[in-house]
């Protein structure tokens, strides 16, 4: 645990030092929330969720990208490669839950006439699947730009695209739309069963991206240089 535990200090660490960006990814959300509060009280709830995600999402790839120069030196000094990626993103996820809890509690506050367990739930889920995702695409992308350019792609393709379709059911957050309908419009369960499975496989998914791609770039040993012998 004390391995996990350095890991997710250090992180941490990481992230506190670009205090100005921290900034505007937190107050992100609240954009969201705003630009619909006003007509469209039920959408704001989802907009909400989709800006905590991105928030979260650029966050973990801030956080990957900055450990590419760090994780080679702590896995010569016995670091495994899931004490880095597992104490990572547990610090994510303590952000994310900071993070989550103000906004819910606006919600709690400011709208009377939705289900506010589910609200809490989706986004619980939808700070699960942040940090991975953010963390898969710093494993995939080696440029920060790129990846953001990445989630800004996603998140609009999240809002734009018909929800019914193949397309906006294989993005990441999907279930925030079926979770948020069930929390907002009072339908049928069906949709609150459909969001969970969903994100819950997303999840998963990610989590195991996550674990492939740090462990497959950390065994290339890319800071090891070899010198040929004359």
């Amino acid at each position: 645990m004390t391995r996990f535990a350095t890991v997710a200090e250090m992180a941490l660490r990481e992230m506190l030092r670009r205090r100005s960006v921290l900034v505007i990814l937190a107050a992100l959300p609240l954009a969201f929330y705003l630009s619909r509060r006003g007509d469209h009280l039920g959408q704001s709830v989802r907009f909400v969720c989709l800006g905590l995600g991105w928030a979260l999402s650029t966050a973990a790839l801030f956080a990957g990208s900055a450990a590419r120069e760090i994780e080679p030196r702590l896995r010569l000094s016995g670091y495994r490669s899931h004490h880095l990626y597992v104490g990572r993103l547990a610090a994510l996820w303590a952000v994310g839950v900071a993070l989550a809890v103000p906004y819910f509690l606006l919600i709690l506050v400011d709208q009377d006439g939705v289900r506010h367990g589910p609200v809490a739930l989706m986004m619980a889920i939808m700070v699960a699947v942040s940090a991975p995702f953010g963390l898969a695409l710093s494993a995939i992308l080696p440029r920060e730009l790129e990846g953001t350019l990445v989630l800004l792609v996603v998140v609009g393709l999240q809002m734009m695209t018909d929800p019914g379709s193949a397309l906006a059911r294989a993005l990441p957050f999907w279930f925030s739309r079926e979770i948020g309908t069930y929390a907002i419009d009072g339908v049928d369960s069906g949709y609150l069963a459909r969001g969970v499975l969903h994100g819950v496989v997303c999840a998963v998914v990610l989590l195991a991206g996550v674990a492939v791609a740090s462990s497959l770039r950390l065994r290339q040993r890319s800071h090891l240089k070899f010198v040929t012998p004359r």
